[in-house]
């Protein structure tokens, strides 16, 4: 994971391009289940599938910690000690040959660090790893740079002018682009400010306990921020930490407005949807439903109610661009979804990973699942049916972020650009057509679930199976 030498230039071979022809296999259908074969997966292929408390002191990391990343000790950002290198993309083919479908058109792989964070923005793209750094590229060329002072980058999002970057050392670092100079980027603030902390500070009641014979001021993260939302048309951005509160923030003068005790242990991830409606996965195995409502002269969130609650941490969400499809991914490789249509009624499970689910995204009808089995499963919704149309492969290690842009350059079919950043120190861009051929039984049963062919649905039938914890649950 941490190997040294000079930039390498990764390709994905041919095979690992699905180019299939058989019809409707991976599918999402409630009203039929599978049953899996034996999936035995040794303790080496993925050694952070379970979820573990909270560390007692600050000094001490579990190895097995919270959101399926390996132990902060092991992956230090202060073991890293390493300068910008300029380091080229490798177009996918001649410029001016087709590009297949569903396939690998560049990658970058870098000498800096694992691949955290991920954030794509018109013709931009920042990349966050755990050398502190962020890269920005333009027209998949390197095209600035800026470093925090601490603090592996584990979350970038993007609010007009502003760039919000969260850290292992609990902070929200804000930035700007320079009006003189669009390659600069400059420090514009920390959230909590410097004003609010010492404001805050004089007033004993500010304090919270965070550990046992230990407190900090309720609008500080103490723990590594794991997730940022933003809610564009109310101004509010939210960050969700280990330290298992989710905190609210207003984007114009950078306050504090709430701070969210969401879970029983790390909360890994934050989405915000519409109609005021938050929602938050946790290491507990529980994806709660939160509602934003004004109460006074302030707003608060609510808790409306729990999607699930299963044994194995929750390490992924994701909302659809209309609000109406909830996604979560464990680290059970499962990616179970809700439909608001339907009052959030559990619609089914997605069975395209061998290993945990790390991250997802969603642009149109499809879905995107990176996994820590390396792979991207691309899914497309139709109504309550998810078909999975391809298997992304050419990472050599576990697919950590995603982010999806409108391809402006497609002619006739929808068409998206897809970055997947990964631990193997890569970003891979990829082509992704909602019209792309259904994937092969044959090679997604011998290179993704491993599945017993028996249990397989060959003449194009879907199938998902029922979850012990797929009832809703009120408060």
């Amino acid at each position: 994971m941490r190997d040294g030498g000079g930039p390498t230039i990764m390709f994905a071979e041919p095979e690992s391009i699905p180019r299939f022809k058989f019809g409707n296999i991976m599918h999402s259908d409630p009203n039929l289940s599978l049953s899996t074969g034996a999936n035995v997966v040794s303790d080496d292929d993925f050694y952070l599938r379970n979820s573990s408390a909270s560390a007692a002191t600050p000094a001490f990391y579990d190895q097995n910690r919270m959101s399926c990343e390996g132990s902060p000790m092991t992956m230090s950002p202060w073991n890293q000690t390493s300068n910008f290198n300029k380091s080229g993309w490798s177009n996918f083919g001649d410029s001016g040959s087709a590009v297949p479908t569903n396939a690998l058109i560049g990658s970058l792989v870098r000498e800096e660090g694992h691949i955290y964070s991920l954030a794509a923005t018109k013709d931009l793209l920042y990349t966050g790893s755990d050398s502190k750094n962020i890269r920005v590229w333009k027209n998949l060329k390197e095209h600035s740079g800026f470093k925090s002072n601490s603090g592996l980058v584990k979350a970038i999002v993007i609010s007009g002018e502003k760039i919000f970057t969260g850290h292992q050392d609990g902070k929200i670092r804000v930035w700007k682009v320079s009006t003189k100079n669009s390659s600069v980027h400059k420090r514009a603030g920390t959230l909590p400010t410097l004003k609010d902390i010492l404001k805050s500070s004089i007033k004993p009641s500010n304090y919270v306990e965070v550990r046992r014979k230990r407190s900090a001021l309720w609008i500080k993260h103490s723990d590594a921020i794991s997730c940022l939302s933003l809610d564009e048309e109310e101004g509010i951005l939210y960050s969700a930490s280990w330290d298992r509160t989710v905190k609210v923030w207003r984007i114009s003068d950078s306050k504090c407005l709430e701070s969210i005790k969401a879970h029983d242990d790390a909360v890994n991830a934050v989405v915000s949807s519409t109609e005021g409606l938050v929602f938050t996965g946790s290491a507990d195995g529980i994806v709660k439903v939160w509602k934003r409502e004004p109460k006074g002269k302030v707003t608060k969130h609510s808790a409306v109610q729990a999607l699930l609650k299963q044994e194995c941490a929750v390490t992924a969400l994701a909302v659809n661009t209309s609000g109406t499809v909830v996604y979560c991914g464990s680290s059970d490789g499962m990616v179970n979804f809700w439909e608001r249509e339907k009052q959030l009624s559990h619609g089914g499970v997605l069975k395209g990973h061998k290993l945990a689910v790390l991250c997802l995204a969603t642009a149109g009808n499809l879905v995107f699942s990176g996994s820590a089995d390396k792979n991207i499963c691309v899914w497309k919704r139709d109504r309550s049916i998810h078909t999975c149309l391809s298997v992304l492969s050419g990472h050599t290690g576990p697919v950590k972020c995603l982010a999806v842009e409108e391809d402006q350059e497609a002619d006739r079919n929808q068409r998206w650009v897809v970055y997947s950043g990964s631990l193997d120190k890569s970003v891979k861009v990829w082509s992704v057509s909602e019209y792309a051929p259904e994937l092969q039984m044959g090679m997604f049963q011998n290179q993704q679930l491993g599945l017993d062919g028996n249990s397989m649905r060959s003449e194009g039938r879907s199938f998902s199976s029922g979850s012990r914890a797929s009832q809703s649950r009120g408060f």
